[in-house]
């Protein structure tokens, strides 16, 4: 026995069919010193223009593809002045994000991309120049992209002077006829968001993930966190080994590390001091990329003001009180405006005093604003007001304490003592009647 289900059945929402495009980038090819390092100071004589040719690259055809996805090759000698051409096959490794780096002009993002010669490589007894690059792509809406690209196999010293007019004339490797240096993608890593910001107490998790061609393997994965000079290693893996020892807020999903390829980092009950910077290092036996991602602590501030009712008992000064508490990170903006029937707009005050910056035990911060206002100057009915801004307030906040008119002051306590009367005559007759 069984039930049909009612009404119509849900068809499948089918995803668009995958089409293979090339995604053209401009670059800058940045040259290092012998160590491996990026010059202090990047002038014309340590970076030259280059583009990047990323051929074969599978996106989603939401039907706005059209024919015109595959690169031509510019038909021109490759001069020094030229720039360097580095066609880059995407078969082996899927390129993350792809559809935001192909619709990157259209969305408004701009795409910062950097090739550098990856040259801690050696083959045999001497030094092999290099054939392998990293490409480091980075977009203005926070998305960071690591490519590790294999280059042409380097030769011996016969097999170049032979095909010595095919070398490219500014790197001095093999080049395709096209004028081009052949690349394939064989390790890539990215970060969907290079910043983010979090609240006290809240949990996040910092994206990371990879892919490797089938002839790499992964050998160890390690984060860090870097805060005020000082770095500490938060979690390391080695693949193989027993696995990382259980922490109560940091984990990484070992199981989907190795399974899919999710690097990423969650961190529980986040704290102040938990704020910085945090790397994460992918590495296989011979490559490693890195992403750095800047996580910042917020808390909005509480805000209390005090007396809420202003009054004068005599002819003098009274003081309003602004508390502004438990807010992170230190920055505060504190100003106080009054406002009449007489007056259009809220009048700016500047009578006004603050206590020092406090630090609460969670890290957090209190402050607080005094107010001063002479019952000389002062005009009832009024509205006096504390306005606080905080990076972590979408707006400001405003509390305000009215001051009433001295009429409406007296009025109210004539009442007062009009019903406190009644009451006491009232229960005075009632004693007296027992009696």
């Amino acid at each position: 026995f069984f039930s049909l289900p009612k009404g119509p059945a849900k068809a499948p929402t089918l995803k668009p069919p995958l089409h293979r495009v090339d995604i053209a980038l401009g670059c800058s090819y940045v040259v290092e010193d012998g160590r491996g390092f990026l010059p202090a100071f990047r002038d014309w004589s340590s970076q030259h223009p280059a583009t990047l040719v990323l051929r074969g690259v599978s996106v989603r055809n939401d039907g706005n593809l059209n024919d015109g996805t595959e690169y031509k090759v510019p038909q021109e000698s490759p001069g020094s002045s030229s720039p360097i051409v580095f066609e880059a096959s995407a078969q082996l490794v899927p390129i993350p994000h792809a559809e935001s780096l192909l619709h990157a002009d259209c969305e408004g993002e701009e795409v910062n991309c950097e090739i550098s010669p990856y040259s801690s490589q050696w083959a045999g007894e001497e030094p092999c120049r290099t054939s392998w690059f990293m490409a480091n792509l980075q977009l203005s809406g926070g998305i960071s992209i690591a490519l590790v690209l294999r280059g042409p196999q380097c030769g011996s010293q016969e097999e170049e002077k032979e095909h010595h007019s095919m070398l490219h004339p500014k790197l001095r490797i093999p080049m395709s006829k096209e004028g081009t240096l052949l690349t394939t993608v064989e390790f890539q890593s990215s970060s969907r968001r290079t910043s983010l910001s979090t609240h006290l107490g809240d949990s996040v998790t910092l994206d990371c993930h990879f892919a490797l061609a089938p002839s790499s393997s992964l050998f160890s994965l390690e984060w860090r966190r870097q805060y005020r000079g000082s770095s500490h290693s938060l979690f390391q893996y080695h693949v193989g080994s027993t696995g990382p020892a259980v922490q109560p807020k940091v984990h990484v999903d070992v199981a989907e590390l190795l399974d899919s390829g999710d690097a990423s980092l969650s961190l529980q009950g986040v704290n102040v001091g938990e704020e910085g910077t945090y790397i994460c290092l992918v590495s296989t036996l011979l490559h490693q990329t890195q992403h750095i991602i800047q996580l910042h602590v917020t808390e909005p501030p509480r805000v209390q003001i005090i007396p809420a009712v202003v009054s004068f008992e005599r002819d003098g000064m009274t003081t309003v009180t602004c508390n502004i508490a438990g807010y992170y990170p230190l920055d505060v903006s504190v100003s106080w405006t009054q406002k009449t029937l007489e007056d259009d707009t809220e009048i700016p005050l500047s009578n006004t005093r603050f206590s020092g910056h406090r630090q609460n035990g969670d890290g957090t911060y209190s402050v607080t604003s005094y107010l001063s206002i002479s019952s000389a100057t002062a005009r009832a009915p009024a509205t006096y007001s504390c306005h606080v801004s905080h990076v972590a307030l979408a707006e400001p906040i405003s509390v305000t304490a009215h001051l009433k008119a001295p009429e409406q002051t007296r009025s109210e306590g004539l009442v007062g003592v009009f019903f406190a009367t009644v009451i006491f005559i009232i229960v005075l007759f009632i004693v007296l009647r027992k009696r």
